[in-house]
């Protein structure tokens, strides 16, 4: 039975009137040994609920398979809630969006061409029963029926700015019933009367996302449900950022005034974000509506509680709203945490990535045309093409339905050009030095999609490769997962070459004494830690790029900006000597980067 219920006008709990007020916050883009810390933070800020996705594309990588464990270890995130005495409300998709890489669904899922994906397609409810029979299990115990903390499950996410397939949606309510979910069902969609009614449900509980306007959106609620809680699940008090545009904040005190507005129409809600936390290593999604344009790594999203969990100015703000309508704890608002001394890092050994693209990937030969990353079996990370090029001379070189995302011409190693996707590029003048030059093509997976109809686009070379009109066959395609086991920093060298993981890095001179080659390379260098503490990675002077330390991937950086700094959780590092490896796939001015105790995420948008 379920334990939240709904009156005319509110919400019950046990039977008793409640309210609720939620904070967002995903366990998947949080360090695991951090997740303490911020659940306790959400208390002491007034809430009593807090609310997460569940990626579908990491728990499930392959079909058949569930991963519940480290950054994914659900279980315990939901122990940890209730240990702080916060209920959850749980929204397992199967779509999240989220700004997350394919929206969550995932690659061996949209890699079917055919499928009719967010539908009544049985390829696709069968796909979705399956991981349902898989992940529901280990999570009943801790649903409210079983006397956890989960009191409400989202079906699906948003659906009525996708699609209006209300077979689906009842199928997926009933997916969760028939597997043994008791708890409170609703729907989340954009305050439009359109999309409410392409996504809601007989008897599950409609509710609104919005961000502003708030006595209007609460209206357009209450024409589309006339009886039953108002609620707000996702008050966007800030937003996310794609490279290349200004970062985005929201002034503290207009979300504080429309979080009291919301709150005193009677209304429950759910803060989107109260603490955004970070899209490690490739997890980042992108939009793609007249371009594409992928998001940053950081996914601060101007939230109550910062990426590095400190309380920001809406923390505060929001804990006075709170406090009129609801009891707050009666403790100290949460300090900032220590922060690392600053220190500069020098990155004292490189090794080419070109020369050495074999030892991290066996290359796939492939006889015809180049095969995409999904051909390759390749999720994320990176493609090298490699073939020669039978004629001499300039010309252009042209790429055939172009490139996804992000593709680095070299002939015989020398860089020739760039395409990008979100400029539509699919030539590129170059000149060919001899018949027989080696022609490199380095494309980078960006992120996978995350709204829209373009959820599942293909990466990699997406179509023939011509020189001229010559088409040009004969591919070895290397696919550079650049994962977790490569990037290792606890791997063992060898007598001739020191190695991180499978990257091997030759000794080199001094960074006075040797010059600054261009050029996708790893670069690698140790820094001493006594403590460890929160710290930020700046890369003045570098362009485009990774960053692991210590094996752990702290994502994507690029000089575009608007993100300047890589967030470093305390967890990562450990005291003593600490390793930092980054690929950078063009040039450095200069080969060291700083840890810093102040993030920078770029200018503001104006």
């Amino acid at each position: 039975m379920s334990a939240l219920s709904t009156s005319s006008d509110g919400f019950r709990l046990h039977g008793e009137p409640f309210r609720i007020i939620s904070g967002a916050m995903h366990y998947f883009r949080i360090h695991p040994d951090q997740w303490a810390d911020r659940l306790r933070k959400a208390r002491l800020m007034g809430l009593n609920t807090v609310e997460t996705y569940v990626p579908w594309n990491l728990h499930q990588p392959e079909p058949g398979t569930l991963v519940l464990d480290g950054f994914l270890d659900l279980p315990r995130y939901l122990r940890l809630a209730e240990s702080e005495g916060l209920h959850v409300l749980l929204r397992p998709g199967p779509y999240i969006c989220a700004e997350w890489d394919g929206g969550g669904l995932p690659s061996w899922l949209t890699t079917d061409t055919d499928i009719r994906l967010r539908t009544s397609d049985p390829r696709f409810t069968d796909a979705l029963d399956r991981y349902l029979d898989l992940l529901l299990p280990p999570l009943l115990p801790h649903l409210a029926a079983s006397g956890g903390p989960v009191i409400a499950v989202q079906v699906e996410n948003e659906y009525g700015a996708y699609g209006d397939d209300t077979a689906y949606l009842e199928h997926l309510a009933r997916s969760l019933r028939t597997r043994g979910v008791e708890e409170l069902l609703f729907t989340c969609d954009q305050a439009d009367p359109e999309h409410l009614a392409a996504g809601s449900l007989p008897g599950v509980l409609t509710t609104g996302t919005f961000g502003s306007r708030i006595t209007e959106s609460l209206a357009q609620l209450r024409a589309h449900q006339p009886e039953g809680p108002l609620m707000c699940a996702e008050f966007w008090i800030g937003w996310f950022d794609h490279w290349g545009e200004p970062h985005h904040v929201r002034d503290a005190a207009d979300a504080a005034a429309d979080l009291d507005r919301l709150l005193s129409a009677g209304a429950s809600v759910n803060i989107y974000m109260f603490h955004g936390g970070t899209n490690f290593g490739f997890t980042n999604g992108a939009n793609h509506d007249h371009a594409y344009e992928p998001i940053v790594t950081s996914y601060d999203y101007d939230a109550a509680l910062t990426e590095s969990g400190d309380p920001g100015p809406k923390y505060h703000a929001f804990r006075e709203v709170i406090a009129r309508h609801a009891p707050v704890p009666d403790e100290p608002a949460p300090a900032p945490s220590r922060k690392l001394p600053p220190t500069a890092v020098e990155l004292t050994r490189r090794v080419s990535l070109l020369a050495h693209a074999s030892v991290l990937a066996k290359p796939v030969r492939v006889d015809a045309d180049p095969v995409t990353m999904e051909e390759l079996g390749l999720r994320a990370g990176y493609a090298l093409y490699r073939t020669t090029v039978p004629v001499s001379g300039a010309g252009v070189l042209r790429f055939a339905g172009g490139v996804g995302d992000r593709a680095q011409v070299f002939v015989d190693g020398a860089p020739v050009g760039v395409l990008e996707r979100e400029r539509h590029e699919e030539a590129l003048p170059v000149r060919l030095p001899r018949a027989g030059a080696t022609l490199d093509v380095l494309v980078e997976n960006m992120g996978g999609v995350n709204y829209g109809p373009r959820i599942g686009s293909r990466k990699g070379l997406l179509g023939p490769v011509t020189f001229d009109g010559t088409a040009l066959h004969g591919w070895d395609c290397h696919p550079l997962a650049m994962d977790a086991d490569a990037m290792d920093a606890d791997a063992d060298a060898d007598a001739d070459a020191d190695a991180v993981g499978s990257v091997p890095f030759a000794s080199a001179q001094s960074p006075a004494e040797s010059p600054v080659d261009a050029g996708p390379a790893f670069h690698h260098g140790t820094f001493e830690v006594r403590t460890p503490a929160d710290t930020f990675l700046s890369l003045p002077g570098w362009t485009k790029g990774q960053a692991w330390i210590n094996g752990f991937h702290l994502g994507r950086y690029w000089n575009r900006g608007p993100q300047r700094t890589l967030y470093v959780p305390a967890p990562v590092l450990r005291p003593g000597t600490n390793e930092l490896v980054l690929l950078e796939l063009q040039a450095t001015t200069e080969p060291r980067v700083h840890l810093t105790d102040t993030p920078d995420l770029g200018p503001v948008k104006p």
